[in-house]
């Protein structure tokens, strides 16, 4: 049998679908309908239907409050970029960040390999040198630098993501200047 939660969030976006994207309801009414509390409704909210998911929630507490569930209206892979860039944190756990990037390939906004990269850039390995109380925002502004630079090579911006040309035939490609490589 299904969990709870699962089954909350199966009728929510079943409703959101029939409503192209947007539900306004109460908790109170989400909880009648499933013969639980209200704040299981606000677990399932929040858990599953945040900004990190491609929601917006709007609420109001108390007598006559409302909740209003939208879901973001992301045209390709550039605009999920661009979500993730605004929704970031200032700190994130390699946990966090390593879903993050997972979420990047499968939206098609990053490639397998970019994401091996990008997986590289915010491990707790490649960050041991900085002290643990500074690790999680240095990987957050990592990541945040990561992203816009696939933002503007998505963007096709002149010069923004050159190809690198091949090495020359007989030319040393190790060594030497990084910037010949």
């Amino acid at each position: 049998m299904a969990r709870l939660s699962d089954m909350i969030e199966t009728v929510i976006k079943e409703m959101l679908d029939r409503n192209d994207g947007l539900l306004d309801t109460t908790r109170s009414a989400l909880a009648d309908r499933f013969n639980c509390a209200p704040s299981q409704i606000t677990y399932v909210l929040s858990t599953r239907f945040g900004q990190d998911h491609g929601y917006v929630i709007e609420s109001r507490r108390g007598g006559g409050g409302w909740i209003r569930i939208q879901r973001m209206r992301m045209e390709g892979p550039s605009d999920y970029l661009v979500h993730a860039f605004f929704s970031l944190g200032d700190a994130l756990s390699q946990e966090q960040a390593m879903v993050h990037i997972q979420n990047f390939v499968d939206h098609g906004a990053a490639s397998p390999d970019q994401a091996v990269v990008m997986r590289s850039a915010v491990s707790d390995r490649s960050l041991a040198r900085v002290n643990p109380p500074w690790r999680d925002a240095l990987r957050a502004d990592i990541l945040k630098n990561l992203l816009a630079g696939l933002i503007r090579c998505r963007s096709q911006q002149p010069g923004a993501c050159p190809n690198p040309a091949p090495p020359e035939a007989g030319r040393a490609t190790r060594g030497g200047d990084p910037h010949d490589l």
